[in-house]
């Protein structure tokens, strides 16, 4: 059978992205207190297509994903992106992958969850070098009242979230990247007295967190937002890394 897709295009247009998207699907995190931890992703592949071909084959994205079944991490994502670009002839591949992560806590109040989830991200690109961003969404909850009286338990609730992506130096665990935002966080909250809800500002809250990740050795450059939410819209302020 004529292999359409591979024909040669006449027309000399570069197609910026073509590929697969929204697939659900298995993978491995590395996990700092039980080495490893199993998730569901949502993953986008796709690739550059060259002016000269018409097409490229949808179903060898799926391939390559299911080869590396049971074996998708971090660690793996360059192997991932150097078989999409071979088997697909592209100059450029790219994986973007999004996951739940849970970390459990010490906390021991019965009124609270021991695993807290995390909104977390990878976006691997390769070209003539490799690129890996790790993207994180911390919520930032609001301080805890005592609760007084009989009565339901008070919810503890969301002020808002701090969305942070980060290029790696050197191996850091995704762990400790929560703990030093969650940390900045509570430091923040430590210094204003305690006068309602939004008694932290963004401004003051961004700079508190970029602080702390500019003194992390591990980071190379970060972007940051951090979001307030209110009745109807929400307040924002954002930085990146000076370096």
């Amino acid at each position: 059978m004529k292999d359409i897709q591979a024909q040669e295009d006449h027309r000399r247009i570069n197609i910026k992205k073509v590929g697969v998207k929204t697939i659900s699907y298995p993978i491995t995190v590395l996990d700092k207190a039980r080495s490893k931890q199993q998730t569901i992703a949502t993953v986008n592949m796709y690739v550059n297509l060259p002016d000269h071909f018409k097409g490229t084959h949808m179903s060898r994205f799926v391939e390559i994903l299911n080869r590396f079944h049971g074996a998708i991490d971090i660690g793996h994502f360059h192997n991932i992106l150097e078989e999409m670009k071979e088997k697909l002839e592209a100059e450029a591949a790219h994986i973007e992958m999004s996951f739940a992560y849970f970390l459990t806590g010490n906390n021991e109040n019965p009124e609270f969850l021991k695993s807290r989830m995390y909104e977390c991200g990878m976006h691997g690109s390769l070209e003539k070098e490799g690129d890996l961003e790790f993207r994180v969404v911390v919520p930032v909850s609001l301080p805890l009242i005592e609760k007084t009286g009989q009565g339901l338990p008070r919810s503890l609730g969301q002020w808002g979230r701090a969305v942070t992506a980060v290029k790696f130096r050197n191996f850091i665990w995704i762990e400790d990247i929560i703990t030093l935002i969650e940390r900045a966080i509570d430091e923040e909250r430590d210094t204003k007295p305690i006068q309602g809800d939004n008694s932290m500002s963004v401004e003051s809250l961004t700079r508190r967190i970029a602080g702390s990740l500019e003194d992390e050795e591990a980071i190379k450059s970060f972007s940051l937002t951090v979001e307030n939410f209110s009745e109807g819209y929400s307040t924002f302020a954002t930085m990146g890394s000076t370096s």
